[in-house]
């Protein structure tokens, strides 16, 4: 079998020719069909079939454009010999729609205009069968057909355009930015694909390699200052840049970035500024700048007085958003002092590139002249702050001090004073317009209000609206004219067991007046009255006094509260003094004087009681009386009929619950009788039933109920009970509690025991510890009491 193929005729003509038991031309392979020997003497032979194909790559020009199919190349088979009998079949990639056969012929076209950047080559199969029976005569072949490139696309660039910067003042040939643009023609076949770069705008500042696509600087020293922004317009061309390529540019905006390379420089070499006298300490008078061509941190700067006879008086700082120095003034201005300043002001960057250090110095001086102002100012008082003093007994219109103000401009006007009355402290004094001098308008007391606090105004006569303040402090002197008294509130407290001479409270006093007048105190007991012959004083020199007791021994149930009346004099002169009475208490106390307590509860206390414990009792009292009540209230809402039927009670089962009283209970039985069998007089009856037969009264004389044995009484109430047709069927249980006679012993209580003398020793008690010692105490006492 044979393929021919002719492919572009304006370029190659392959042909491929098979001969038998040839070899294939340029891959070809030759295979034959199988074949059957038959050798006189000898018995068939089968040979190993040999392939009767002979293929290759087809290839196909892209983009074609004639108005016939493009012929692609021609299958052919050994076993053709030309007269129709073998057909042709071609399967796989595009057959039937792209590519076409003639099944007689093998001749292949391409019927349609092919794009090799959509699709590079085709696969496709052909098969040689018998024309008449369908059946196949060579095994199917596989083979490609290539589209075959031109250039059909130019080169470009996917990231155009481009934004970039670069530093100013930059070495010559400085890499700016590599741009790439992409062709898609085939980059193995020919020139297509190879792009060369060229500048097409941007020169002579900047170049680009022609290979690699770098753009670099082209120029020493590119100056923003002078020029910041570059459009570049690079072309990229294929064909290796030959004629007849095709091309695609792209712009790049190339933006020179700030360096430090400019210092600062003042417009001016002199400059005058004029400020008023009456500028306020602190205040911003002025303004300057020096220019500075770089940007940003580039242009940042520091202002600095570097001399000058107003380097003291006025300062300088630095504005970094505007970059001005702003001039404020340190102390105040006086024109009839001084009429100008001198000030040498610099300007420096404060960031430096060293790269650039030849091209400065990076600072600038300049020389400023203030012209300090005459303004008509208001009077100056010739203290900042007055501080006077006068005593609080003063009579109304006394003076106090004098305040001095002068017109501090050439003309030296008069000046007038006044109080400003903002305040009631300012309504206390009163001001000459003059002269300046303070008087008293109301009269003091330094206990209440010991400093004064007014403010005082001065103003020139010819221009009332300026007006200048000053304070002035009033502090009011004190006189004795307070008496002492006690500190505080005593509460005085003698035990009943105190020994005399024992001290029971120190006292102290104060005086609302300042030391000079009141500091030392003098303590003693008023010498009009008769003495004391139950408590002393003693004065102790340290302005306090001690309360001492005289005698031994004080009594509550005689008397529990005791007057004291002290006279405490003071230092001052003259000097004051005031009388004060102390009550003193008497407490029941512990052996080591600590008070157990001063109210009635003592007695109980002495008992053993606490205050707690008589809380408990009570609440215990109160908890059984109210249980008490409910059990009663409970008792007669329950009282009722304990057989509710008139039936025989004993085809019934009664259910109740309730339980007997016990003793307390009179209600349903009366147990008097039993208590005492001569109060039964007659027969009683049970309350909670109504009985059904009518009572039979019985008479017994007084002498069988005076000498009635109880056993007897209560065996006869048994039969009683036993017989009576209103008992309900149910057992009861009763108790009696009778004792019988009186007992001819007597009685053992020791209630009455107090009234016979024992000879027996209590001193024991005391070492029982202290729950026993009111114990002791109180036989001791009996015990002295017997002894006297």
């Amino acid at each position: 079998m044979r393929i021919t193929s002719c492919i572009c005729p304006v370029l190659v003509c392959l042909c491929f020719v098979q001969r038998c038991y040839g070899s294939a031309h340029h891959g070809s392979i030759k295979v034959t069909r199988n074949q059957t020997k038959h050798v006189e003497g000898e018995t068939e032979v089968h040979h190993r079939p040999k392939r009767g194909w002979v293929w290759n790559q087809f290839f196909v020009l892209e983009e074609h454009m004639g108005p016939d199919p493009q012929y692609v190349g021609k299958l052919h088979s050994n076993s053709d010999k030309g007269d129709g009998s073998v057909k042709y079949i071609l399967t796989g990639e595009g057959a039937g729609t792209i590519f076409i056969i003639d099944d007689t012929t093998g001749d292949i076209h391409s019927t349609k205009s092919l794009d090799r950047e959509q699709k590079t080559h085709y696969v496709l199969h052909a098969q040689a069968i018998d024309r008449r029976t369908n059946k196949p005569l060579e095994p199917e072949s596989e083979f490609i057909i290539k589209v075959q490139d031109i250039n059909d696309n130019a080169p470009k660039f996917t990231d155009g355009p481009y934004i970039v910067t670069v530093p100013e003042m930059s070495e010559m040939g400085t890499s700016v930015l590599q741009v790439t643009a992409t062709d898609a023609d085939d980059p193995t076949y020919g020139n297509s694909a190879r792009v060369v770069y060229s500048i097409l705008q941007g020169q002579p500042y900047f170049s680009v390699d022609p290979k690699t696509g770098v753009i670099r600087t082209a120029l020493h020293n590119m100056d923003r200052e002078a020029r910041e922004h570059y459009s570049v317009v690079i072309q990229a061309k294929d064909m290796a840049g030959q004629v007849g390529g095709l091309s695609g540019s792209t712009t790049v905006n190339i933006t020179l970035t700030d360096v430090n390379d400019n210092p600062p420089r003042f417009p001016q070499k002199h400059y005058q500024l004029y400020v008023p006298e009456s500028a306020q300490v602190g205040s911003a008078v002025g303004k300057i700048k020096a220019n500075d061509a770089d940007t940003g941190s580039n242009a940042d700067m520091k202002y600095t007085i570097i001399n000058g006879d107003g380097s003291g008086v006025f300062s300088i700082s630095t504005d970094k958003e505007t970059r001005e120095g702003i001039l404020s003034l340190k102390k105040p201005l006086n024109y009839e002092k001084k009429k100008s300043y001198t000030l040498n002001i610099e300007g420096a960057n404060t960031h430096l590139d060293f790269r650039f250090s030849h091209l400065g110095p990076f600072k600038d001086v300049t020389m400023l002249k203030i012209i300090v102002g005459d303004v008509d100012e208001p009077p100056l008082f010739t203290m900042p702050s007055y501080v006077m003093e006068v005593y609080e007994n003063a009579k109304i219109g006394t003076a106090v001090g004098t305040v001095t103000a002068q017109d501090p401009d050439a003309a030296n006007s008069l000046v007038r004073y006044f109080i400003d009355h903002n305040t009631e402290e300012d309504r206390y004094f009163t001001i000459d317009a003059s002269t300046g001098t303070i008087k008293t308008a109301k009269i003091f007391d330094r206990e209440e209000t010991p400093w004064y606090n007014i403010t005082v105004a001065a103003s020139e006569i010819d221009n009332p609206g300026l007006v200048s303040h000053v304070p002035v402090g009033v502090r009011i002197l004190d006189v004795n004219d307070n008496p002492p008294e006690l500190a505080r509130d005593y509460d005085v407290v003698v035990c009943e067991n105190a020994k005399p001479g024992q001290v029971i409270q120190t006292i102290a006093a104060t005086d609302k007046d300042n030391s000079a007048n009141g500091a030392r105190f003098h303590f003693s007991l008023d010498e009009g009255l008769s003495l004391n012959p139950n408590f002393t004083l003693r004065d102790n020199e340290d302005n306090t006094a001690s309360i001492l007791t005289r005698r031994r021994r004080y009594s509550r149930t005689t008397q529990d509260i005791y007057y004291l009346p002290v006279l405490i004099s003071d230092g001052g002169v003259p000097p004051l003094s005031s009388s004060s009475t102390l009550t003193i208490r008497v407490c029941v106390c512990e052996r080591d004087g600590r008070v157990r307590t001063c109210h009635a509860e003592a007695f109980l206390s002495s008992a053993g009681l606490s205050t707690g414990a008589l809380i408990a009792i009570l609440l215990c009292v109160v908890i059984l009386l109210a249980i008490v009540v409910l059990f009663i209230t409970l008792r007669r809402s329950k009282k009722e009929p304990l057989i509710i039927s008139e039936e025989d009670v004993r085809e019934n089962v009664v259910t109740y619950d309730d339980e007997g009283g016990g003793e307390e209970d009179t209600e349903a039985f009366d147990i008097t009788a039993l208590r005492n069998p001569s109060a039964a007089e007659e027969l009683k009856y049970r309350r909670d039933v109504r009985p059904e037969v009518k009572p039979v009264p019985r008479h017994h004389p007084s002498s069988s109920l005076d000498s009635i044995d109880v056993q007897e009484f209560i065996k006869q109430r048994l039969a009683e009970a036993d017989v009576d047709p209103s008992v309900p069927p149910y057992d009861s249980l009763q108790t009696y509690a009778y004792e019988g006679h009186r007992s001819e012993a007597g009685s053992i209580s020791s209630l009455d025991s107090a009234t016979t003398h024992s000879d027996q020793d209590y001193n024991y008690l005391g070492d029982w510890g202290p729950e026993f010692k009111k114990l002791a105490e109180l036989y001791g006492e009996i015990e002295s009491e017997r002894t006297t």
